[in-house]
């Protein structure tokens, strides 16, 4: 008979047993579930990998037949993040040194002066240009813009081929037809001035007149004027005046009206004619020095404001600012100039015909300007000053006919030319056209008509005045 100590070992086992039991089946379980899953996912991944190896090698495929046959590669590359440099010329500056001041490298440089290179005249540029380089990520010019005015732009882009091309770009501006009055109180200068004019219109306005009347000593206050005339617009800023198309002047003291209609007879160059055809022009105008104020007139007696004595004075005096420039009357051959005496510095002109005529106390001549130089009528050849026997900036200006001295503003010459036939007719038709386009003015007020035009650094200035 067992005892009790072995009885008690006996049911303890038992237990024990079976937990060990237990124990080594749940561990084997769960080895065989792991080896299970671990086949199940190999066995996933190989079919996903089986899967995906056509597809992959159809992108690959597709990628490079694509680029084979992609029309976007030839073109041009634009980078995506392209850098800008601007900037502005500053008095004293070159370009140049306006690009070394902005680290812009020698070879930009080189290429931006390269292209523009007889596209625009660099020794014309002046303060307040400005500029704008565009550079690729690889630091080369891709393109550029230069500004010398509001309608002097040039553009530079290289094109697919990498070649820099320089091109100038049109603007559009408004031209506006224009009606410009007013009434004479002191000087023509002054009642243009007054109202804001342009100092070249005021010139181009005296100059159509300028064989009929000289400003300086013939106008009187009342006196009236009218131009019908260009004005250019760039965004609403003011380009400049253009071609005066019709101007009048009325001179109260006689109640005669001066007409000067602007047309071309063979549709290129133009001229001034009045109602009847004939040119305004004549072979001689007037004043050198249109706007200039008469200060002696041409006498036999006149004391001299310098030696005080009294002798002829066998010309005209017409004082102007220092600098003033001195026009040609008539056309001509240039037959001497240089310093003469009490006269200072002197040119003569030939005319032909027995004509010549004198201009004395010049500050200057124009460059270039010689002995046996041709001139044209209305050709800047000097500058008002006040070199010899002078007591202050004017010009003595002298006309000499077959050896005599004459009253330059007593002449009284032919003009150049006069309409026939068509030509004559189509003068009319537009003077016609003209008044009726003025007699809008008293509704439509001074913008009688508006168009658009485009202009640019080539025909800027045969546009504007």
């Amino acid at each position: 008979m067992k005892s009790i100590k072995q009885l008690i070992s006996s049911y303890l086992f038992l237990p024990v047993s079976i937990i060990v039991f237990l124990f080594l089946m749940v561990i084997i379980g769960i080895g065989k579930m792991i080896t299970q899953e671990t086949m199940s996912n190999n066995a996933l991944l190989a079919s996903i990998n089986n899967e995906q190896t056509p597809l992959l090698e159809t992108i690959l495929e597709t990628a490079s037949s694509s680029s084979r046959h992609d029309p976007l590669k030839k073109q041009a590359y634009i980078p995506a993040t392209p850098t800008k440099i601007s900037g502005k010329l500053k008095a004293g500056d070159s370009l140049d040194l306006s690009f070394r001041k902005n680290n812009i490298s020698e070879t930009v440089k080189n290429e931006f002066f390269d292209s523009l290179k007889g596209v625009i005249n660099f020794k014309q540029l002046k303060p307040g240009d400005r500029y704008t380089i565009t550079l690729d990520e690889n630091g080369r010019l891709a393109q550029a813009v230069y500004e010398a005015g509001p309608v002097e732009i040039y553009s530079l882009s290289r094109t697919p081929q990498g070649i820099i091309k320089a091109v100038q770009t049109d603007i559009p501006v408004e031209r506006r037809t224009v009606l410009l009055e007013g009434t004479i109180s002191s000087s023509l200068f002054s009642a243009f001035s007054e109202q804001g004019i342009d100092a070249r219109l005021i010139y181009a306005y005296a100059d159509i007149f300028a064989s009929k009347i000289d400003f300086n000593t013939e106008l009187q206050t009342g006196d009236t004027f009218k131009v019908l005339t260009e004005a250019y617009y760039k965004e609403g800023t003011f380009l400049g005046y253009g071609k005066i198309l019709h101007a009048t002047y009325w001179q109260s003291d006689s109640n005669t009206t001066l007409e000067g209609y602007y047309f071309s007879p063979d549709g290129k160059s133009g001229s001034y004619f009045d109602r009847e055809g004939r040119e305004l022009g004549t072979s001689f105008i007037k004043s050198p020095v249109p706007i200039g104020r008469v200060t002696s007139t041409f006498t036999f007696k006149r004391r001299h404001p310098i030696l005080n004595i009294v002798r002829p004075h066998l010309g005209i005096d017409l004082a102007a600012p220092a600098g003033t420039p001195i026009m040609a009357a008539a056309d001509g051959t240039v037959q001497s100039l240089g310093r003469n005496g009490g006269f200072g510095n002197q040119i003569v002109l030939n005319h032909g015909g027995d004509y010549q005529t004198y201009y004395g106390h010049l500050a200057g001549f124009k460059s270039g300007l010689r002995s046996g130089s041709r001139v044209k009528q209305k050709e800047i050849i000097g500058y008002i000053g006040s070199t010899g026997m002078s007591t202050g900036p004017h010009l003595d200006y002298r006309v000499q006919y077959r050896g005599m001295f004459m009253n330059p503003f007593a002449m009284k010459f032919k003009p150049k030319s006069v309409l026939q036939g068509m030509a004559l007719a189509s003068l009319q038709k537009q003077t016609t056209e003209v008044k009726t386009l003025m007699a809008a003015a008293a509704h439509k007020g001074n913008i009688l008509s508006v168009s658009t035009i485009v202009m640019n650094a080539r025909n800027k200035r045969s546009i504007l005045l």
